[in-house]
């Protein structure tokens, strides 16, 4: 009887380690920061501004800057509605081609309340070509990020 709180104690922590490796493999993270340092919450507020490394925060396993201790303490209570979507990688790309592409921090959307990020570099602005045929790559970009974190999870656990 012991060992059943022991081994579900166990089993929590496992799942846990494997959600913060899934997100530190997957997301687009530079030294572990996400969004290249730029608040999260602040995208929300129509005006994406830059983070203080002095008021962060670590979410599983990613951790996240913010302009202001009020926009941290937002954060706080409900972080996965301001995580970006596709672990921060260009919605384009991902809706495209699945492939993960480094975005533009301040080329970005917000479309039913989740923050979406896009590849804003050398004249190719890969927002306005999302613009016009959003909902079919949304739901191809779903598909793809399902699969990458469906297959990180088979590697981790196949045996070679």
């Amino acid at each position: 009887m012991r060992l059943f709180p022991l081994s579900l104690l166990l089993s929590v922590h496992l799942l846990l380690a494997q959600s913060n490796d899934l997100r530190q493999h997957n997301f687009n993270v530079k030294n572990n920061i996400a969004l290249e340092g730029y608040d999260p919450v602040s995208y929300f507020a129509g005006q994406p501004a830059e983070g203080n490394e002095k008021i962060s925060f670590a979410y599983k396993g990613i951790t996240y800057f913010f302009s202001t201790l009020t926009n941290a303490n937002k954060f706080k209570t409900n972080p996965a509605s301001y995580e970006p979507a596709y672990g921060g990688w260009c919605a384009y790309a991902m809706g495209e081609s699945g492939e993960k592409v480094k975005i533009d921090p301040e080329t970005y959307k917000i479309v039913g309340g989740k923050l979406y990020l896009f590849y804003n570099f050398w004249g190719n602005n890969t927002l306005k070509v999302w613009n016009k045929n959003e909902n079919k790559l949304k739901l191809k970009a779903d598909n793809n990020w399902k699969k990458i974190v469906r297959n990180f999870y088979i590697d981790k656990t196949s045996f070679r």
